[in-house]
């Protein structure tokens, strides 16, 4: 196993002999490359993550010179949107 900055390079038989581990690993943000005969075959790493954090959205905005503002309420309904998202969806049953 070699190690870098963010970046791990196995062979298949250790990613084979600690899949878990490796997966934890991920978790944490560190990209896996799988190698066989010690060249990559594959890179596992988190899917990259979908949308843009409320705060660069912001920032974009005010780069564009965008004059919007935010009502007092906005956050509240942020935080309602994010709290609704954890929850399971349950869609109305059609008669």
């Amino acid at each position: 196993m070699i190690e870098s900055m963010g970046q791990v390079r196995m062979s298949e038989a250790e990613v084979a002999g600690d899949l878990h581990g490796v997966l934890d690993r991920v978790q944490q943000g560190v990209e896996i490359v799988v190698e066989q005969d010690h060249r990559p075959v594959a890179v596992i790493r988190s899917p990259l993550p979908k949308g843009r954090l409320l705060s660069e959205c912001i920032a974009l905005a005010e780069a564009r010179g965008s004059m919007a503002t935010l009502d007092e309420g906005f956050m509240k309904d942020v935080e309602e949107g994010i709290a609704r998202r954890t929850q399971p969806w349950n869609p109305p049953a059609w008669e």
